[in-house]
């Protein structure tokens, strides 16, 4: 015998109240849940529009051989046409200390104002494609869009990237990356944090220091 629907409803939204609070947890109908996501610059240029700089949150390693990321553009954004068209762009990991201006990058339009010019920040040519680099980022990736996913309100660029640069002072004696050197922000719920102190290192669990 099947319940009516009005029921078997009401029976549903009892069981999911019993799981949120055995886990002492709500169901949240605000932001995206996901964070924290990296902060990076993305640098792009165009033969008829220029170079440019958006500031992207939605950004992430999709590969390791060949090395891949993404990072996703909402097509009204000017910087849209400029990687579309192009087929390349940078993605350059900034530090703390050029904080203002990746947020100053992140809400204005670059056709309405040189970012590179307004923030104080240097365009460098990249090694492999056209899109410039910024110098007072400690990393930056040089990416040839291998495709373009439209998903809906935000379409994603996978990027193979094809150049690395490392600002030498952010090296470890080990050849490394220091973390703390670099200075990495993150972006958590609309608000920029910095990585807090070093917890483990990956595989810890199965004996490796």
């Amino acid at each position: 015998m099947f319940l009516p629907i009005y029921r078997q409803d009401f029976t549903r939204e009892k069981k999911a109240e019993e799981i949120m609070d055995s886990m002492e947890k709500i169901q949240y109908g605000g932001s995206f849940l996901l964070a924290p996501v990296p902060v990076v610059l993305v640098g792009c240029a165009h033969e008829e529009l220029g170079k440019n700089l958006i500031t992207i949150a939605w950004t992430g390693v999709d590969c390791s051989d060949p090395m891949m990321l993404h990072i996703s553009v909402r097509p009204s954004r000017y910087s849209y046409r400029m990687i579309r068209e192009s087929g390349c762009f940078t993605v350059n990991i900034p530090s703390a200390d050029i904080l203002e201006a990746v947020d100053y990058c992140g809400i204005v339009s670059g056709s309405k104002v040189d970012k590179f010019e307004k923030c104080g920040l240097t365009a460098v040519d990249g090694l492999k494609v056209s899109a410039p680099l910024v110098k007072e980022c400690p990393i930056n990736l040089e990416c040839e869009v291998k495709d373009v996913i439209e998903l809906g309100l935000h379409h994603m660029f996978i990027g193979t990237v094809v150049e690395k640069h490392v600002r030498k002072r952010c090296m470890s004696p080990k050849g490394t990356i220091d973390p703390e050197k670099v200075g990495f922000i993150s972006y958590v719920h609309g608000e920029y944090w910095s990585l807090g102190s070093r917890l483990e290192r990956a595989g810890f669990s199965m004996g490796s220091r």
